[in-house]
């Protein structure tokens, strides 16, 4: 069921299905023999499986799991929500079909929704812990994705309460220490980009130095990443920055985890971006069983 703020609108349906496809080729290239003597010796053709959440985290990857296993034919019946926090064990939804489609739909599905939570979940723990602290600054994740999974563990950033950060390089213009580098300096780089893109884009600028800062607010930085800063000298940099160019967001990055996070919040820091959220998550446990095997372990017979 839908809900006002229901984020897998968010989702392109082309884009799921493709994503879905993809997935499917990937893991079932060639002829089926086990999901074929699945139906053979007496078996039901037509079956219902349960999926379960075996281990505690935050629902994430719904509409991937079910663009799955609709890929095939199966259709699902969703007892919890993207966002909920699941203990276990939990009944999390059913998918009926034939046999031998619920199989090949298993492996991709569960693998999706383990991921995507996964991320949905560490980036809960970040968020929350941030907040609980006053900050009134955003998390977000990086552009650190799994090749061909942007779009999943985006969404996945989303569901746990965290940003996004750009998407690609075209919706935010940001200037990384090799653009400065190969374009002979701050300024000379943004320039360069303004030329083209005008002011309909906003531009970062990665910086290493409170000099280097400077010289971007001045030339123009929407954004100042202040990159690999201790906590001392970035809090420091980043009054610097607010007091003579206050309209100017101010992001740390680099070598922040959820480990030394409180050490970067701060009044004058507005974001704090974390490859770890998408590059180090601990997946979920999900298992999908046909139900009548469930019958006295985790599912009464009327269940």
């Amino acid at each position: 069921m839908m809900t006002p703020d229901d984020l897998s609108l968010l989702l392109p349906r082309p884009r799921l299905q493709q994503l879905a496809r993809e997935w499917l080729a990937e893991d079932a290239p060639w002829l089926d023999f086990a999901g074929w003597a699945a139906t053979r010796g007496g078996c039901k053709i037509n079956e219902e499986a349960v999926l379960l959440c075996k281990s505690p985290g935050v629902l994430a990857g719904g509409p991937f799991f079910q663009a799955v296993c609709e890929e095939v034919g199966c259709t699902v019946n969703w007892h919890e929500t993207d966002g909920t926090w699941l203990e276990p064990i939990t009944r999390v939804a059913t998918v009926q079909g034939r046999i031998n489609d619920i199989l090949i739909a298993e492996r991709p599905a569960l693998n999706a929704l383990s991921r995507i939570s996964g991320i949905a979940t560490q980036a809960r723990e970040v968020t929350q812990r941030a907040k609980a602290t006053g900050w009134m600054g955003q998390v977000t994740g990086t552009r650190k994705t799994t090749p061909g999974f942007r779009l999943a563990e985006k969404y996945a950033l989303l569901v746990g309460g965290a940003g996004t950060h750009r998407y690609g390089i075209s919706d935010l213009l940001m200037l990384k220490d090799n653009h400065v580098w190969a374009m002979g300096g701050v300024s000379q780089a943004l320039a360069g980009v303004r030329s083209l893109a005008g002011l309909t884009l906003k531009v970062e600028v990665e910086c290493r130095s409170l000099e280097e800062a400077l010289e971007a607010a001045e030339a123009g930085a929407d954004i100042i990443m202040l990159d690999n800063l201790p906590a001392e000298s970035l809090h420091a940099a980043a009054l610097s920055v607010k007091t003579r160019y206050p309209a100017v967001i101010v992001e740390a990055s680099g070598g922040i985890s959820s480990h030394n996070l409180l050490q970067f919040l701060g009044p004058h820091v507005d974001m704090i971006s974390m490859g770890c959220l998408t590059q180090r998550p601990q997946s979920i446990d999900f298992s999908l069983k046909l139900k009548q095997g469930l019958q006295g372990q985790f599912l009464t017979p009327d269940s």
